[in-house]
């Protein structure tokens, strides 16, 4: 179903920075009416300033989206639900070999988990009225990086169960879209730019994590600038047929290049960039 500026609302979590503040003010800008999730200790005076209720949600945390959810059904009364966009989530990464498996648990827990438990929370009044659930996935969930495991395994996990979504809810009319953007220019990046790299002091990665780390820097800082991306979200929310999903990237070409690419040749190329000595 196609939507406009109805009398209707659009959940979106992770609104309060980079992509989830640009995606808000578009959305309030459409006429839909936002309630955006923000964590405890983050500031909602933004969202306020644009217009959308903010509301109070740590997607690792069950009692959290409890309270969210009872008070988002509140605000929204008999108003529909057209949109929920599943936008908030984290990364992090480092090599397999030296990951700390609480971090690797809490990326799937915020990226995976906790994109489910929220469909789950909203979608019998998404059905209700044949609304529209758009996930925020990402290159990285087509295309797998070294040493972003636990991110790129995150956004792979997304893909999978949003394709079984949408063949789930196929016959209640409420499409699944996937937005895929590249690196975004969004705060997102921080923690994962904070390694310590003394952790890899005498270890194989020594050298080739600083390297990787670099390349990360650089792809953030000549990123997407998140209003390129929030337009696609909105689009999705509203265009009468939309894709399945929707790359956003500047080489669209090289990326659908990359996709058919045989496994071993496009780890050669990869492996070159990323070690120093490959061959």
């Amino acid at each position: 179903m196609a939507m406009g500026n109805e009398a209707g609302a659009v959940v979106l979590t992770g609104a309060s920075g980079g992509l989830g503040l640009a995606t808000s003010r578009l959305l309030v800008e459409r006429g839909f009416r936002v309630l955006g999730t923000l964590l405890d200790h983050e500031d909602s005076a933004p969202l306020e300033a644009l217009g959308v209720i903010p509301v109070r949600l740590d997607l690792a945390q069950p009692a959290s989206l409890h309270d969210a959810r009872e008070r988002i059904l509140t605000l929204l009364g008999d108003q529909p639900l057209l949109g929920l966009v599943n936008n908030a989530g984290i990364a992090d990464g480092g090599p397999i070999e030296l990951l700390d498996l609480d971090m690797l648990r809490h990326v799937f827990e915020v990226n995976v988990i906790g994109l489910v438990a929220v469909t789950q929370a909203f979608l019998p009044r998404l059905r209700q009225s044949r609304g529209r659930i758009i996930n925020i996935s990402s290159v990285s969930g087509r295309l797998a990086a070294p040493f972003l495991a636990p991110y790129c395994g995150s956004k792979f996990a997304v893909e999978a169960i949003s394709d079984c979504l949408r063949r789930e809810l196929h016959p209640f009319g409420v499409e699944v879209v996937i937005v895929e953007p590249a690196i975004v220019r969004t705060p997102i990046w921080d923690k994962a730019l904070q390694h310590d790299f003394e952790r890899y002091r005498g270890t194989p990665y020594e050298s080739v994590v600083p390297k990787a780390l670099r390349r990360l820097r650089k792809g953030r800082d000549r990123g997407l600038d998140p209003s390129e991306v929030a337009r696609v979200i909105v689009d999705a929310l509203t265009m009468a047929r939309p894709p399945t999903r929707i790359p956003v990237l500047r080489h669209r070409r090289g990326f659908l290049m990359a996709l058919w690419m045989p496994d071993r040749f496009l780890d050669r190329k990869i492996a070159r960039k990323a070690w120093p000595t490959a061959g």
